[in-house]
């Protein structure tokens, strides 16, 4: 189950590099542009350690996308203002429970 630390930070690189690529969306300068994209190599150079531990691929990208998408929907809910629809917030429920029943069973 080590695979689960460096998918962790692969999610926290990717969060981060979503407000960088937002702000950048925001205001400009050239300066978030670059750091968005270094931040989302980074993160992807976790993804490859995931991997490599034992993550899986199919396993893990489903974690990673679902998570992935719930932190943003967090982010611009909160940073942002953003608005999600009941639709919206019956999908990211749906995503918490797809992640519960990833892990039911121990992962």
């Amino acid at each position: 189950m080590w695979w689960i630390f460096p998918l962790s930070l692969l999610i926290l690189f990717e969060a981060i590099a979503d407000i960088l690529s937002k702000e950048w969306a925001v205001h400009g300068n050239w300066l978030r542009w670059t750091a968005a994209i270094l931040v989302y190599i980074t993160a992807n150079v976790f993804w490859l350690f995931a991997l490599r531990d034992g993550s899986g691929l199919a396993r893990g990208s489903i974690i990673f996308s679902i998570a992935s998408a719930i932190l943003g929907a967090v982010i611009g809910l909160v940073m942002y203002k953003e608005y999600l629809s009941n639709i919206q917030i019956a999908g990211v429920a749906i995503g918490i429970f797809s992640l519960v029943l990833i892990f039911w069973n121990g992962v």
